[in-house]
């Protein structure tokens, strides 16, 4: 495409920021439109799969995300009371040298907020952008809440979340389906936790915990993890209304050995609940915008690929722009770009989450006599690995890290440059 673009990037939470990072290496003239008036993060910790790491490589973030976050090698559950191994999965079953990241939303919003800053991307705040207008030559003009118009731009990019005002403005708008499950969440001391791995303990589908190991806050030198703990939406006032010792028994029944863990979590205001949706556009553009993150594909969190597919789509669409030869190329080159593997990852998680989060009966012992066991099999343990490290295109196919960044990599003996079929 001939000469930059002014691009207005609605969102400055992780999908945002790194957004504007590429767009602006690209040389694009980029401004972040931020609905609060002082951006913090919002939630717990995440995981970045090993695309999120190549994808942070790209803009120069990745030395400091290692710094603040906890390296991640593998994911192991239980399920109780029978003690039966669920999940025993290393990233070395694909490839020694891959890992995840687990950070705390504070230390990548940190990490991502400074490499904006270091490219000195103005930043505007306080504005609420929920409709686009146009301008005589028919480019986007944002509209904040209050009906201010700003300045037109030639594209908006939405990275404003599962909540987004402008998903109705995609060519083909889809609403959100809630989950009936949630979670509570709460930062907690690391201290006497394995590091390296995220651990969780089930009973049937309808009871979980969770604790990831997520480096350090910033400001603060105690590792620290994130608990999560599974619940229905529906049920949290009455949990609340049970109080704190009525939860913590309930924890210490499924895992006894966390109580030095919970010793902190002294009252219920110290939880915080946690909702998810299913929503995925089929095509995440429309008219001079495009929507990247949870307003594109938002899904529960089972597969810990949240914020890395978000950045993917911020690599996609920059790559994107740069090959084709005007926006509305552009807008449907992101969309096949990205199709594939964000199809595959919102049908695996819809799949995937009533098996851990769910009422009935007769799929949490499906689930404990079948997923340990299948893992036995070479290729079947290579697959879900695969697939929990966001590397899967579909039942058969994978793809490389630095390849979904948009970056060189390897690949197989006639494979495409962007897949390799599974032998």
């Amino acid at each position: 495409m001939a000469g930059p673009l002014s691009i207005a990037v609605c969102g400055a939470g992780p999908a945002g920021l790194a957004a504007a990072c590429f767009l602006h290496d690209a040389g694009h003239r980029v401004r972040l439109l931020e609905r609060v008036p002082e951006p913090r993060p919002i939630g717990a910790g995440l995981m970045l799969q090993p695309a999120g790491l190549a994808a942070l490589g790209r803009i120069g973030a990745l030395d400091a995300a290692l710094a603040h976050g906890q390296r991640i090698d593998g994911l192991y559950a239980r399920s109780q009371p029978s003690g039966r191994v669920v999940f025993d999965l290393s990233y070395a079953a694909v490839d020694p040298a891959l890992h995840g990241l687990a950070i705390h939303r504070a230390a990548i919003f940190d990490v991502l907020w400074q490499a904006a800053a270091s490219r000195r991307i103005p930043v505007e705040t306080g504005v609420e952008i929920t409709t686009l207008a146009a301008d005589a030559t028919g480019r986007p003009v944002p509209v904040t809440a209050a009906g201010h118009r700003l300045e037109p731009v030639d594209l908006v990019v939405d990275a404003t979340g599962s909540g987004s005002a402008l998903r109705p403005l995609a060519r083909d708008p889809v609403r959100p389906r809630p989950y009936a499950y949630g979670a509570v969440w709460a930062t907690v001391p690391a201290t006497g936790l394995r590091l390296d791995r995220l651990e969780q303990r089930f009973r049937s589908a309808r009871e979980m915990l969770g604790l990831l190991p997520v480096g350090r806050v910033p400001g603060d030198d105690v590792p620290r993890a994130i608990l999560f703990w599974s619940l229905r939406v529906a049920e949290h006032p009455a949990l609340v209304a049970a109080g704190i010792a009525a939860w913590r028994r309930r924890v210490l029944d499924l895992w006894p050995e966390v109580e030095p863990t919970i010793a902190g979590i002294t009252d219920m205001a110290q939880l915080t609940l946690a909702r998810y949706a299913q929503a995925t556009l089929p095509r995440p553009f429309g008219d001079r915008i495009a929507f990247i993150g949870d307003a594109a594909h938002s899904t529960s969190p089972q597969l810990g690929a949240g914020v890395t597919m978000a950045m993917l789509d911020g690599a996609a669409l920059t790559d994107a722009l740069a090959a084709a030869p005007d926006i509305p190329a552009a807008l449907a080159a992101y969309g096949a770009r990205r199709r594939r593997h964000i199809r595959f990852y919102q049908r695996m998680s819809a799949l995937l989450t009533p098996a851990f989060q769910s009422d009935r009966r007769w799929i949490g012992p499906l689930r404990d006599l079948t997923f340990h066991p299948s893992t036995r099999l070479p290729w079947m343990r290579r697959r879900m690995v695969e697939t929990f490290a966001g590397l899967a295109l579909g039942p058969f196919a994978r793809t490389h890290p630095t390849a979904l960044a948009g970056m060189p990599a390897p690949v197989a003996e006639n494979a495409s440059p962007d897949r390799e079929i599974i032998r």
